[in-house]
């Protein structure tokens, strides 16, 4: 035999086998799905399959970056449904014909709310886009709004 050919399924076999184990390992089998659960955007069960592979093998970074990744957008998902919830809340009180000043202090208090927890947002390369540019979107609305109500 060849030594190229050798070497070339030795190669493969060694790959084999790690796919194998992959497959066959508790911790990696849960990172993996936690990884494809990552990708589809359920961040909520990508991090729960993440942790419990972490528990089981505390060595599989895989399972650490999903967690990781996971924890951040979900952080991102948090403030965009907050965000919505209150938008909704401040466009019920605009509907009104007369804003009273207590409601003008209630949209002030969200608005300062939403502008701080933003901050606290921290992206990372592999944040999903989609996430950050939703959430900078709904942080310059609460800016403007901000700004209008304070105007008055």
């Amino acid at each position: 035999m060849k030594p190229r050919v050798l070497i070339s399924v030795l190669a493969l076999s060694l790959l084999f086998i790690m796919g194998v184990y992959f497959l066959i390992n508790p911790s990696y089998e849960k990172s993996l799905r936690a990884k494809y659960y990552y990708e589809m955007g359920d961040y909520r069960e990508a991090y729960s399959l993440a942790k419990e592979a972490f528990s089981l093998d505390l060595y599989n970074r895989m399972a650490a970056t999903v967690m990781a990744q996971s924890k951040t957008s979900l952080k991102y998902v948090h403030y965009i449904e907050d965000a919505k919830k209150y938008m909704l809340d401040i466009d019920e009180i605009a509907r009104h014909e007369n804003i009273l000043d207590a409601d003008k202090a209630r949209i002030k208090l969200i608005c300062r709310i939403m502008l701080s927890s933003y901050i606290k947002l921290a992206p990372s390369v592999i944040t999903d886009d989609k996430l950050v540019e939703e959430a900078a979107m709904y942080h310059d609305k609460f800016e403007k709004l901000l700004e209008k109500v304070n105007s008055y």
